[in-house]
């Protein structure tokens, strides 16, 4: 029974009563993770690449204290151009509704938000993970996104782990928290801009008939979320030597300038874009419209 604290658009709540497939898509990529136009046009092209694909896109937010699945067009623009917007995890929703505002929810609050509803499929750019401990001053730092993948049965579709974290350590905890990590056509965890990293995902498949099967197969056995990571096509990723010398500054910049906590992830991202001269920023489109696709194509097959 869906959480009558949750609005849910009429196409959205009415596909699920369809038992049509639906994908929940994210809203800190609008609010936080790329400039203005490029958030607009990015959450529109993700959503169009879900329609395209015969399944129903449902855009998370909480607007003006209302958690929402199924933003309209209007609502998605207002988004994109509001100040004052906050970031949300799960720990978040609860102030966010009862102060009245307005946020962005993250990989972990809209896992929340599509659980609640009944959406199974979710698609992200990349997930969180474990931060780099540099040195002993730098604060211990695991996202949210990797505990809600522990107790929330929804597979989240992405391009691996965002590349400035500590991917061994991610896996490492994904492991223990009992996460299945699946390799889309890929044998090595995807870096989101990079193609590979050093780590191994738990299993691999070649279709989304086949990712559907593991997932189903996983929730089944009593399991809760599951990761499916598409690498990025090779002539958009970007080369491990120049992302690598560019998150070495970004991060020795955000170092400096005492960046940390949840202002840290955004800052080096519009640090890399600049940077790499864009590059950055057109991976990370890219891969958010890709991972869409994917997502609803494995929705489909869950059905």
């Amino acid at each position: 029974m869906r959480a009558d604290w949750l609005t849910v658009s009429a196409e959205v709540a009415g596909a699920l009563t369809a038992g049509r497939p639906v994908v929940a898509l994210e809203s800190t990529l609008i609010s936080h993770g790329l400039p203005w136009p490029t958030n607009l046009e990015t959450a529109r092209r993700a959503e169009a690449a879900v329609r395209a694909e015969g399944a129903v896109p449902a855009t998370a937010a909480v607007v003006r204290g209302r958690p929402t699945l199924g933003l309209t067009d209007a609502e998605l623009t207002d988004l994109a151009r509001a100040e004052g917007v906050i970031k949300a995890s799960r720990r978040d929703l609860g102030a966010a509704v009862a102060q009245k505002r307005t946020a962005g929810t993250t990989v972990s609050a809209t896992m929340a938000l599509a659980h609640a509803a009944g959406v199974r499929v979710f698609a992200t750019g990349g997930i969180g993970g474990a931060h780099k401990q540099a040195n002993r001053t730098h604060p211990f730092d695991i996202s949210a996104d990797l505990t809600e993948l522990s107790r929330t049965p929804v597979l989240v579709v992405c391009a691996g782990a965002k590349s400035i974290l500590d991917l061994p350590q991610t896996l490492e905890l994904l492991e223990t928290f009992g996460v299945p990590v699946i390799g889309y056509q890929t044998d090595a965890l995807p870096a989101f801009y990079v193609r590979e990293s050093a780590g191994a995902v738990s299993c691999r498949v070649e279709t989304p008939a086949e990712a559907a099967a593991v997932f189903a197969a996983h929730v089944e056995m009593g399991g809760r979320g599951a990761v499916l990571a598409q690498p990025l096509d090779e002539d958009i990723a970007v080369p491990p030597d120049v992302f690598n010398a560019a998150v070495a500054q970004a991060e020795a910049e955000a170092a400096a300038q005492g960046v940390r906590g949840a202002k840290f992830t955004p800052f080096v991202l519009a640090r890399l874009a600049d940077l790499t001269v864009g590059t950055t920023l057109a991976a990370n489109q890219a891969l958010i419209v890709a991972n869409a696709r994917l997502a609803a194509l494995v929705a489909a097959a869950l059905k």
